[in-house]
C-alpha cells in the first residue's frame, strides 16, 4: 500500500543519517477504503493526492511544535511516500490515518515531496495558526490555504541527501 508519511526538514535530515524514516506516533495516510467512499469522484490519482495532503496538513501540526519549541527549522513541509505492505487502518483518527509500526526503510521510499524556498513564509504563518484551523477559525484557514496553495515538488529517494545538503546551507 502507498503511504504518505508527515515530516519536518529535521526528520529529512535523520533519514538522510540513518537510511530510515522514523514516523511520530506511526501515523501516517493511504487511500483507505473509507477515504474514497467519503469522495463522490475522482480517479485513483486524484485520491491518492488527497491522502498526500493529509499528510502535508499534518507535517504543518509537527513543524508548529518544532517552532512552538523554539527550534530554528526549515519551514517546509516535508511529505515521504513509501510502499509498505503492514499497514493498520485508523478510522478513528482521520478516513486516511494509517498506523505503520517501526521505522521506514530508504529502499521502502518511493518519493519525498517538500515546499520550496517560495513556500517558506505562508508554511510558517500556516504552522502557527493550525489549531485554530483545526478548531474552526476561518482567519486560521485562510493562512492554513496559502501554504496549501504551494505544491510540493517531487524528488526520488537518490535525491534526497543532495536536496538535504543544499537545503542546510
Amino acid at each position: 500500500m502507498r503511504i504518505y508519511l508527515p515530516g519536518t526538514w529535521p526528520m529529512l535530515r535523520k533519514l538522510v543519517k540513518s537510511g530510515k524514516f522514523e514516523p511520530i506516533g506511526g501515523t501516517a495516510f493511504a487511500l483507505t477504503p473509507r477515504l474514497r467512499e467519503s469522495y463522490v469522484a475522482g480517479d485513483e490519482e486524484e485520491l491518492e493526492y488527497a491522502a498526500m495532503t493529509e499528510a502535508a496538513r499534518a507535517s504543518l501540526r509537527l513543524l508548529a511544535v518544532e517552532l512552538g519549541l523554539g527550534e530554528d527549522v526549515a519551514a517546509r513541509r516535508v511529505v515521504i511516500a513509501a510502499d509498505l505492505d503492514d499497514v493498520t487502518l485508523r478510522p478513528d483518527l482521520d478516513d486516511g490515518a494509517v498506523r505503520i509500526t517501526g521505522p521506514v526503510p530508504m529502499s521502502a521510499i518511493a518519493a519525498v515531496h517538500v515546499d520550496d524556498e517560495e513556500a517558506a513564509h505562508a508554511v510558517r504563518e500556516a504552522a502557527g495558526v493550525i489549531d485554530k484551523a483545526d478548531l474552526g477559525d476561518m482567519d486560521a484557514e485562510f493562512l492554513v490555504g496559502e501554504a496549501e496553495d504551494h505544491e510540493l515538488a517531487w524528488y526520488s529517494p537518490e535525491e534526497v541527501s543532495f536536496l538535504v545538503d543544499l537545503g542546510d546551507l
